[in-house]
């Protein structure tokens, strides 16, 4: 065959291949038919269609970053006027819950979002004088009022706040579901351990062949909790916001128990309990313990031999930590009441010059001074075995020298002493806190912890 006919014969059959795959070709995707302003304009449209498409509106619990805050339930019903009403259970003294109307519009930037351009509860998450501690100071609960638009899935919105990128899902509300907002309310109590439950409490996850124990501790304040492994040699953690529902809570991140992601744990109230249940025997449950899973020899700090130690729960610094239990707190609150005044100090001494120990209870006036000072004497016996001390009482005196007369016992006192000279002892463990060193003084017997702030 000649060359040019060679070249003839090569052009033809390709020719032919090309018009094949045209003819071929009808699955192009149509998303190149439209130009970037049209497919922008046509998700707005889409946005706004399925935002009025659920007769009961949506429900949202917003975690607003998991790192460190927990999640904030919202409902939201959306109107064809850009009109929104929005309830929330962000806070019950605010009253949150009531529905309160608002404006919206979905807007159009590089992306299309769902912007609440008027005043509602979504607002509080985002303003940054409003924070629930010194680390989030002018940061507020790292929330947003601008969501991003991802598109739907499984008949949820998916949207990401603008703020941080925080992912934000949408669910289709029932009426049920809005009725009963006022019950996260009265999970928080459960959640947060009330005074006729031990103050120990414990994660336990199951794979189904091999359980796994973790120290828990919760802080209602920032609806954060923090789990840590007990056991030697298994290094595992868990950090996680806690959601409030009405049945029980919802984590995020998830609780990872071998292959799966467990993220909605029912209470349980016969014993105060919260399970997860997964598929195959999985599971993951918050439980109660009726002593530390792990006894720390912090006790020796206390001894005589290890210096002039002292220990003191401070009104404007410890009170606010969240492992002070709710007895304890109550019966301050009860002795203030009684005593009419302020208890600004409840301070241990350990090993004085002259070999005593007491506490000091501290009152002062609505400016912060010291009006009056009550010391009661006790010795300190120590249990090795159990590493928890009992305090035999002594003496009571209004001045810490050893030739001040005793005094009565002061009645309005003797409730919330009683708890630190428990005949069966105490038990005494670092605490984190942060900015400072803490201990705890948690009873043996009743839900009674108070958190000391360590002077050494």
């Amino acid at each position: 065959m000649k060359i040019k006919n060679i070249y003839k014969f090569l052009f033809a059959a390709f020719l032919a291949l090309q018009l094949s795959a045209c003819d071929n070709n009808t699955d192009a995707d149509p998303k190149f038919d439209k130009t970037p302003t049209e497919r922008l304009n046509a998700q707005m449209a889409e946005l706004k269609q399925v935002l009025l498409s659920s007769p009961e509106g949506w429900k949202a619990i917003y975690f607003t970053d998991n790192t460190i805050l927990g999640g904030y339930t919202h409902f939201f019903k959306f109107f064809a006027d850009g009109t929104v009403e929005m309830s929330s259970d962000f806070d019950e003294d605010l009253d949150t819950d009531v529905t309160q109307k608002s404006e919206y519009q979905i807007q159009l930037g590089s992306t299309v979002s769902l912007t609440f351009t008027t005043k509602n509860w979504i607002h509080l998450l985002s303003e940054s004088d409003n924070y629930p501690i010194d680390e989030l100071e002018a940061k507020g609960y790292l929330g947003d009022f601008q969501f991003l638009y991802y598109g739907q899935e499984n008949g949820q919105i998916i949207f990401r706040a603008n703020r941080n990128g925080q992912e934000i899902r949408f669910v289709k509300a029932t009426k049920e579901d809005r009725d009963n907002l006022s019950k996260n309310f009265d999970m928080i109590p459960n959640v947060i351990g009330s005074e006729t439950r031990p103050l120990f409490r414990l994660l336990e996850t199951n794979d189904g062949t091999t359980k796994h124990q973790f120290d828990f501790s919760f802080s209602p304040i920032t609806r954060y909790a923090t789990a840590n492994s007990i056991e030697t040699g298994y290094s595992v953690s868990f950090n996680f916001g806690v959601g409030y529902t009405p049945t029980g809570i919802v984590v995020n991140p998830g609780i990872q128990v071998g292959s799966q992601k467990l993220t909605d744990f029912v209470y349980n109230d016969a014993d105060g309990s919260f399970t997860a249940t997964g598929t195959g025997g999985v599971s993951a449950s918050i439980k109660y313990s009726n002593a530390p899973l792990v006894l720390t020899d912090d006790y020796k700090l206390l001894l005589p031999g290890s210096g002039n130690n002292v220990y003191g729960y401070i009104y404007n610094l410890t009170k606010f930590e969240a492992a002070n239990s709710a007895l304890f707190l109550t019966l301050l609150g009860n002795s203030e009441q009684a005593a009419g005044a302020m208890l600004s100090r409840v301070q241990l001494w350990f090993n004085n010059a002259d070999g005593s120990n007491y506490i000091e209870y501290r009152f002062a006036d609505a400016t912060g001074a010291t009006i009056a000072r009550r010391y009661h004497y006790f010795t300190l016996t120590v249990n090795t075995a159990d590493k928890k001390v009992t305090f035999t009482p002594g003496v009571w005196k209004s001045t810490a020298t050893a030739a001040a007369p005793a005094i009565a016992t002061p009645s309005f006192l003797k409730n919330l002493d009683d708890q630190f000279m428990n005949p069966q002892g105490l038990y005494f463990a670092e605490t984190p806190v942060s900015g400072y060193r803490a201990f705890t003084f948690t009873s043996t017997t009743t839900p009674f912890r108070m958190v000391a702030y360590s002077f050494q």
